[in-house]
């Protein structure tokens, strides 16, 4: 009989003691680790985070996508602008080219008529030279002659006479050279008939004589 009681004295405490581990209200449910727990946790916050990041993802794309179209604006507005600057840039050449041109054209028209009118001025002061002061033409002769040299002058065209200069070739035209007393060498002495020129452009050189 003593052995009976002992064994189920035992027997009550051991399912006390069950009942402790388990819990109160839960008799039969095993424990769950605090590990597993978080794992559950983690688990459900998952498809929330992922769902952000694939917004992200598209956000990035769109900006990305947007400033390469604004790359590509900038780079056809460059390329106009260039095209404009080259285009302009043709134009004033253009019209640089035109206008030296004309004035070319102009010039070389101005120095054909001198030197079809510059026989008549030669032979009007070879009339002057050879009249005498009682000639009733004279003054006739000095009018007309006056005349053409103010035309030749509103077009730009004067005449030159080089007397007591250094002898230049490319103005004067030596008709003869011998020694003159007083004279140095190579300076012109007489000028026979006058020159002519345009700017820079000789019409016709001035013919000299020049000292030995």
């Amino acid at each position: 009989m003593e052995n009976t009681d002992s064994d189920t004295t035992f027997s009550g405490e051991q399912r006390a003691s069950t009942d402790t581990a388990q819990g109160p209200g839960d008799p039969l449910r095993p424990a769950v680790p605090e590990d597993s727990v978080a794992r559950d946790a983690l688990a459900e916050e998952a498809p929330a985070g992922g769902e952000e990041s694939a917004e992200e993802e598209a956000g990035d794309a769109a900006l990305r996508g947007d400033v390469d179209e604004l790359m590509d604006m900038a780079a056809q507005r460059d390329e106009y602008l260039a095209l404009a600057q080259r285009t302009q840039a043709d134009f004033e050449n253009y019209r640089k080219r035109v206008a030296r041109d004309a004035a070319a054209a102009q010039q070389r028209g101005v120095v054909k008529v001198a030197r079809e009118l510059l026989p008549a001025l030669d032979s009007l002061d070879r009339a002057l030279e050879a009249a005498s002061e009682e000639d009733p033409l004279l003054e006739g002769v000095r009018l007309v002659r006056a005349e053409l040299a103010s035309a030749l002058a509103r077009v730009g065209i004067e005449s030159f006479s080089p007397n007591g200069e250094r002898f230049d070739p490319a103005e004067h035209e030596a008709m003869a050279q011998q020694p003159v007393d007083g004279a140095d060498s190579g300076t012109v002495v007489e000028v026979y008939q006058s020159g002519y020129r345009l700017g820079e452009n000789i019409i016709r050189p001035a013919r000299v004589l020049v000292a030995a």
